[in-house]
């Protein structure tokens, strides 16, 4: 499954040991989430969301709008 996180993290100019310092979520598990290798679970997508601003949605590609619907 391709989702935006690499998107993400590449346009923020941070690396995912960068993101896992800040999240807490393992850079191997980043890197599985990144290529498709791996589908993260609802508590690791919400994470992801809002360290990166956008809505779940645009990280698994369900919509090309990044922004969070409020």
């Amino acid at each position: 499954m391709q989702n935006n996180l690499k998107k993400l993290r590449t346009n923020a100019g941070i690396t995912q040991l960068a993101v896992q310092m800040k999240t807490g979520i393992e850079q191997s598990l980043l890197s599985k989430f990144e290529n498709g290798e791996r589908v993260p679970p609802t508590e690791t997508l919400i994470s992801l969301a809002d360290f990166y601003g956008v809505s779940m949605d645009y990280i698994m590609k369900r919509t090309e709008n990044p922004k969070i619907n409020e």
